[in-house]
């Protein structure tokens, strides 16, 4: 058996070393300013006890003066490095959480999804969620750093007041950490299942909102809330735990703190009672001990934070180191050239061959939808090509030998439930605002109506999904987009099915008319849209089984004649 290479680092691990070290700028300033912030908050009370020392010594106005003037400087270092300190560790948060969102959001995006054998909503979780607590690691560590400036000013100072003193808080704090750090372990394998939990729980959402219609046609809608019902309570009960564990932690690291805080503020005046330190230095180790209070807190907490950061780039790492599921070449498609598949077995295929020259508009009749889904898929590069046998060519160079974004330039998939996305009817449309064929393709598309019906137009709303249109109007939206797109190959998959036969018929006659010259491939069993192409294939059982125009195929075709005819 082979053993793991125990040295090669974890993703998760790489993931926060990528983050500190592309942040390291923002986090040298953040440290220093965060440690001026916290040496001065450690220095006012040893500046008052200095200050009780020297006017005891001499009370003139000189040295109340002195004294205000010197608390003065010290509030005004505490108020500006804590604003500019944090305002540069948030700025940098937030641009590296938005960074790490954008990289799981390209790697769940890309043409060929990535085998991280998670769900949308899973990797929609990871990309919000763990992305922000991963980049918690640029704020955790500066504060870190000068949560242990000022645990080390105190020390010194009480140290030089009375050496008791300082290793009283040295030894404190090392046992506290000591403590926490176990209970910080228990924290991060919580919440690393509590993200898995929210995640599934999440992806459950998604899936009703994608099939709450068709769940309520048939009934199913009960059943898969209470699906959801089950993750979603597991979720809660875990997140419970975390909640638990966390508040064992904060509990723990309060009364550790109040008890080291404690321990200082009474051996100090034990000292004091018996004549080791004077006056000024009591006040000094008493005002630390209340001071010192919110650097142990926060410096106590930064192992669970350290520990939710760690667990959540673990996450992402998922996504992140996940391989894609193929690897496309460089080359990229001639401009103008047809579509062929040879010899494709893949799902419900069984060794599909047609072939589309450029120019010509083509419809297949699928009888059975699975052929027809798994066709589209194949088509769309949903399906990796090393998963089916046979080959599919763009513009006689095959599929493998093409880079992904070179095939979605030169052939549109557009699926029958395209999204709808929020904005409004244009940039549904042109999406990049790029497309000299907007008017044409909503004349098309037979959107006309629906744009007529708003006083604002193109520019008109749309709700996320679209759920302030109908069926028919998302359908016909979608078909505009992809008209718009005018891309030189066009492959449509059921795109009328929504829509009413007077309809259907008039965009069947106008995406003839405005594709005219290019190659078009209709996936449907429309009888408006088969008229209207050059040449039906009929797709059954996996393989082309007849090949003329509509019309001749009614004629001679019974079984064609009773699987279209409406």
């Amino acid at each position: 058996m082979k053993t793991p290479d125990t040295r090669r680092p974890r993703p998760g691990s790489e993931i926060l070393k990528t983050a500190l070290r592309r942040n390291i700028g923002a986090m040298t300033w953040g440290t220093v300013l965060m440690g001026l912030y916290q040496a001065g908050e450690t220095a006012f009370p040893i500046a008052l006890g200095l200050i009780v020392e020297h006017t005891m010594q001499d009370r003139g106005p000189g040295a109340l003066a002195l004294s205000i003037g010197a608390l003065a400087v010290i509030i005004t270092t505490v108020s500006l490095s804590w604003r500019f300190g944090m305002r540069i560790l948030q700025k940098a948060n937030t641009t590296e959480a938005h960074r790490w969102r954008v990289r799981v959001a390209d790697c769940g995006l890309e043409p060929v999804a990535r085998d991280a054998g998670l769900k949308s909503g899973e990797v929609l979780t990871i990309a919000t969620e763990d992305a922000d607590q991963t980049a918690d690691i640029i704020e955790v560590m500066p504060l870190l750093i000068s949560s242990l400036v000022a645990v080390l000013v105190a020390a010194v100072a009480l140290g030089l007041a009375d050496i008791r003193l300082g290793l009283l808080v040295i030894v404190g704090t090392a046992l506290i950490l000591s403590v926490l750090s176990v209970m910080s372990r228990r924290i991060g394998s919580s919440t690393r299942e509590q993200q898995a939990r929210v995640a599934r729980a999440g992806a459950k959402v998604a899936d009703l909102i994608t099939g709450l219609r068709p769940l309520h046609g048939f009934g199913g809608n009960h059943a898969a809330f209470r699906s959801y019902r089950k993750v979603s309570t597991e979720a809660k009960h875990q997140a419970i735990t975390v909640a638990g564990v966390n508040g064992a932690y904060t509990g723990t690291a309060t009364a550790l703190n109040a008890a080291l805080a404690a321990g200082v503020t009474l051996t100090a005046g034990w000292l004091a009672f018996n004549g080791h330190i004077s006056v000024g230095e009591l006040v000094m180790a008493v005002g630390l001990a209340q001071f010192i209070m919110e650097p142990l807190k926060l410096f106590s907490d930064m192992p669970k934070y350290v520990m939710m950061a760690r667990a959540s780039a673990e996450r992402m790492a998922l996504v992140l180191a996940a391989p894609p599921m193929a690897e496309h070449g460089p080359e990229r498609p001639a401009a103008g050239g047809g579509l062929e598949i040879d010899c494709v077995r893949y799902g419900a295929l069984r060794a599909l061959k047609f072939q589309v020259p450029a120019g010509e508009f083509v419809a297949i009749a699928a009888y059975q939808p699975r052929a027809a889904a798994d066709l589209a898929a194949i088509l769309a590069v949903k399906v990796p090509p090393h998963a089916y046998e046979g080959a599919v060519r763009v513009s006689g160079e095959e599929l493998a030998a093409l880079s992904i974004e070179a095939v979605r330039a030169h052939m549109l998939v557009n699926p029958y439930d395209g999204e709808i996305f929020a904005g409004t009817l244009r940039t549904n449309i042109d999406p990049s605002g790029t497309s000299g064929t907007v008017a044409e393709a909503v004349e098309a598309s037979m959107l006309t109506d629906v744009v007529a019906l708003h006083r604002d137009g193109l520019d008109h709303g749309v709700r996320d999904r679209g759920a302030n249109l109908s069926g028919g109007q998302r359908q016909r939206l979608s078909l505009a987009r992809a008209l718009a797109a005018d891309s030189d190959i066009l492959v449509l998959h059921d795109p009328t099915t929504a829509v009413d036969a007077v309809t259907e018929q008039l965009i069947a006659r106008n995406i003839a008319k405005l594709r005219r010259g290019r190659t078009t491939v209709v996936i449907t069993s429309s009888p408006a849209l088969l008229d209207a192409a050059d040449r039906v294939l009929v797709l059954d059982e996996g393989v082309i089984t007849a090949e003329d125009t509509h019309r001749n195929l009614l004629a001679g075709d019974e079984e064609y004649c009773l699987a279209v005819a409406r």
